[in-house]
């Protein structure tokens, strides 16, 4: 199977080639490199992957196409789309975000540093809010270009999953 991956930031979406060789098996092909990768569910909802003999431990948030995943301390929000939603995306308009973006907290944690007030101008993927959560430091991006309109993070506060942060318009 065919899935388009776009990371905060990117410019273009890249393509990434799934494919099952059974019993939690899988050839992933991106950026013109092989991957053999062996996934294991674990009970808390999170992956064990084991990719090319490197271990990993995977957690996963998602949000519509969009998918928040932690990996070795560092929290990446992926947008995926197979070939069929990219196609619908197209015909209306694309792969950018529009309109007021909330940014939330991936999880529960602490705000150390808001990078960003009220009346900023920001480019996506530009750092807002860095939260520590299970003693690593993640800067929260900008899913879009736009102004800080609220900010809901306070330094040295503690937040909830999920809760509001910054509103970027």
């Amino acid at each position: 199977m065919r899935y388009f991956t776009k990371q905060q930031g990117q410019k273009e979406a890249v393509p990434v080639d799934l494919e099952s060789l059974g019993q939690g098996r899988f050839r992933l092909t991106m950026n013109g490199k092989t991957f053999q990768v062996d996934a294991l569910p674990l009970e808390n909802g999170s992956l064990s992957l084991l990719v090319d003999g490197q271990s990993y431990n995977v957690e996963f948030e998602e949000n519509g196409d969009e998918i928040g995943t932690l990996v070795r301390g560092q929290v990446n929000r992926t947008d995926v789309a197979d070939e069929r939603r990219l196609r619908m995306r197209a015909a209306a308009g694309g792969f950018t975000v529009e309109g007021k973006q909330v940014v939330l907290a991936p999880m529960p944690g602490k705000v150390v540093k808001v990078l960003v007030k009220v009346g900023d101008e920001v480019t996506e993927g530009q750092g807002l809010v860095v939260v520590e959560a299970m003693k690593m430091e993640n800067e929260l991006k900008s899913p879009k270009a736009g102004k800080v309109t609220e900010v809901f993070a306070k330094e040295g506060t503690p937040v909830e999953n999920n809760a509001k942060l910054v509103v970027v318009e």
